[in-house]
């Protein structure tokens, strides 16, 4: 991905340039055709629309560099050979895409010049833009004489009989008119996966999605296969009536919408979600309400097409050479897109471990601007082929780290320069020696406490999940690090006011705050301390498992490999790692040092710590803690099941509230859809509230999550 060089326009930066837009036009060449025309999908739809994107953004920053066979300017592929040729009596267009609310909104801006500010205003209507295969349909006096892809616009194929199959589609009208409509041939979900069964029975390739497999099938030379597959259509346009245009007659539908209904009306099967919008407002609230809903429905949806509702205000707006002026495809944020690998850089991890990681050309994917992403180990970046100059599909689902997917190794100008792990880094301390971990794909500093891994292992263990110390962060460590105040663990709980007075952003109260954190923190659950001593392939979750099974720290110390690989969910690398870390005498005297000033608990389920909390409170406030519910009963409440919480709760903290969803098997997400199934919502609760009302999530307050839970 090329930035322009503004100022700047040499020979040199102008042929860059055009060979990126070269390399583009031939790579988007070559997926489109193999999606449109051979229905193989190599890359993903929203990884060819970013390659799109970016020929687009290029070609409007130097038109002077366009190349006339641009596929920018095309609409579609050539039809498949062993289908008989239809010439369209109505040409086929595609809509151009729009990727974000800015989009929308210059869209709005163009139909509004162009209409010269009509009056009445010009209003829209949003229809689910379907991932299928469209068709073009003609009835002749009330029955189906011709059903034809598009193709490339103006020459399809003639798949009649394999439409006629679709119980979906009318062989014959309500009213014996003629006529031609346009629709999108699509397969369920459901059948999906009766296929693919179908498929994994016989021991065949399984499909990769609905889409390919209703291209596929529409394509298919014998009807019969076509009919096993279970096809559905939904009929969005009508583009010809009794031999003339939609908007030709004064019988014809004056607005979109009414269009839908005439449609419906005929008999055809027309889409229920389309929706009259009065403004762009209103547009783009309906494809934020549809980006969350898309996954309900039993059938692939990408967007949602916006058209001006009225049909003199279509005819007014026309056409350019390749799309209508009055529509537009708002495609659902991306969550692949291309960009380029500009370096990759290796990143030194608290136990050491060494993490190569991809700088990028900055690039928006699912809603956020992504500049890194991690390629995990040598082992990855060699199975990928990745180097430095790559075009790269970037994946990033939700809240997960970016993920580079794969590389598109046909846009390579032989420039690119494969990535070798060096022999040394500075970080590492020392002299920065590396070695490979033997067995494992990761690499390492030779010496285990250089400055970097020893000050991230600090904000490691202040950090939330850990000693959660407030008012003590990465900035915080590092002004403490420099100034000789702390450089273990248990030197932040002999710090005292007087040392921090001084220093920079330490004023009184911040000095005061950071105090009492550090008192505060002197209490901590086994396993948070266990998690926050960096033991090597030690998460979360393995450490309250590793103090569910022992207990106290005491056993933990104690245990022989043998036990710890006894615990459910611990192997023998992470046994051996926990064993070996005890079995030093420098890891030995730090433990001795943190328990001078901390109080480690010994281990309470989170069951039984809220039920000890509930029933303290209870017993303040005069009340009692009862157990209606049995512990089976509250398990199947919250097993896979998925929670929100927002706002803070009466007595429980949230974190209290996280670690008993997860103990009784359901679990926690950061943001509300369509699959939440409870919204467990606290005083000053926020946009998360509100979207579960948007969606109809079940939304609960702190005491029905208790009564569930077998607290109340």
């Amino acid at each position: 991905m090329i930035q322009s060089d503004k100022g700047q326009n040499t020979e040199e930066s102008k042929a860059k340039i055009k060979e990126r837009m070269h390399k583009l036009g031939l790579a988007i060449e070559y997926h489109r055709y193999n999606y449109h025309v051979l229905d193989k999908e190599e890359i993903s739809a929203e990884a060819l629309d970013s390659l799109k994107r970016e020929l687009s953004n290029l070609e409007a920053m130097y038109p002077d560099l366009v190349d006339e066979n641009s596929p920018s300017l095309r609409v579609a592929g050539k039809p498949l050979k062993q289908f008989e040729k239809v010439i369209h009596k109505v040409p086929q267009w595609s809509f151009n895409d729009a990727f974000t609310e800015q989009d929308m909104r210059d869209f709005d801006g163009r139909v509004n010049r162009m209409l010269g500010g009509v009056s009445p205003k010009y209003t829209y209507d949003c229809e689910l833009k379907i991932d299928g295969l469209k068709v073009v349909l003609e009835y002749k006096d009330g029955v189906l004489v011709q059903a034809a892809t598009r193709g490339d616009g103006k020459v399809g194929e003639n798949v009649t009989m394999n439409v006629r199959t679709i119980q979906s589609v009318p062989l014959k009208l309500q009213n014996p008119i003629s006529i031609i409509v346009e629709g999108e041939v699509w397969l369920s979900k459901s059948n999906f996966e009766r296929l693919n069964k179908e498929q994994m029975h016989k021991g065949l390739p399984l499909f990769a999605n609905p889409r390919n497999v209703a291209a596929g099938s529409i394509r298919q030379l014998d009807p019969k296969i076509v009919s096993e597959r279970k096809l559905d259509v939904f009929v969005y346009d009508l583009a010809q009536l009794n031999g003339g245009s939609s908007s030709g007659l004064g019988v014809a539908p004056k607005t979109q919408i009414e269009e839908l209904a005439y449609l419906s009306s005929l008999g055809f099967k027309v889409n229920k979600h389309a929706k009259f919008c009065k403004n762009i407002d209103e547009v783009i609230a309906f494809w934020k309400k549809w980006q969350v809903l898309s996954k309900k429905e039993d059938y692939w949806i990408d967007g949602v097409v916006i058209k001006v509702n009225e049909v003199k205000y279509q005819d007014a707006l026309g056409y350019t050479g390749k799309a209508p002026r009055f529509g537009i495809a708002f495609k659902f944020q991306a969550e692949q897109v291309t960009t380029v690998v500009e370096d990759i850089k290796l990143q030194v991890g608290r136990t050491g471990v060494l993490t190569p990681v991809a700088h990028l050309t900055p690039v928006e994917v699912a809603g956020s601007i992504v500049s890194r992403a991690t390629l995990h180990n040598e082992d990855e970046i060699n199975r990928l082929d990745v180097r430095v100059g790559d075009t790269v599909i970037l994946q990033k689902a939700g809240d997960v780290i970016p993920d580079i997917v794969s590389v598109l190794k046909e846009m390579r100008t032989g420039k690119e320069k494969k990535y070798k792990f060096p022999t040394y880094v500075p970080e590492c301390g020392g002299n920065g020696e590396i070695e490979r971990i033997p067995g494992q794909s990761a690499w390492r500093c030779v010496i285990k406490d250089s400055d970097v891994q020893q000050r991230r292992k600090l904000y490691h263990f202040v950090s939330k999940k850990c000693f959660d110390i407030d008012g003590l962060g990465p900035r915080q460590i590092d002004l403490l690090v420099e100034n000789n105040l702390i450089s273990s663990f248990a030197d932040i709980f002999t710090i005292t006011r007087g040392d921090v007075l001084s220093l920079p952003r330490f004023a009184g109260k911040s000095a005061d705050n950071l105090i009492e954190g550090i008192e505060k923190a002197k209490n901590i659950s086994l396993p948070r301390f266990i998690f926050s001593l960096s033991i090597l392939h030690v998460g979360e979750e393995t450490a309250e498992c590793v103090a569910g099974k022992f207990n106290t720290l005491d056993k933990i110390m104690k245990a022989s490999v043998e036990d710890l690989r006894g615990v459910e969910g611990v192997g023998e690398v992470v046994a051996n790692s926990i064993y070996e870390w005890f079995q030093s005498k420098a890891n030995l005297e730090l433990v001795e040092k943190l328990l001078e000033h901390v109080n480690v608990q010994k281990f309470v389920s989170p069951l039984e710590s809220l039920r000890q909390k509930l029933a303290a409170a209870g017993g303040a406030r005069g009340g009692s803690v009862s157990s209606s519910t049995s512990n089976k009963d509250a398990i199947n409440n919250f097993i896979d099941k998925t929670f929100v919480l927002t706002g803070s709760l009466p007595i429980m903290t949230r974190d209290e509230a996280k670690d008993l969803i997860k103990a009784l098997g359901g679990d926690v997400s950061s943001s509300v859809s369509a699959k939440t199934d409870y919204v467990l919502a606290g005083e000053s609760s926020g946009s998360k509230y509100e979207k579960a009302l948007e969606l109809g999530v079940k939304i609960i307050d702190e005491k029905e999550f208790r009564k569930l839970a077998g607290l109340l």
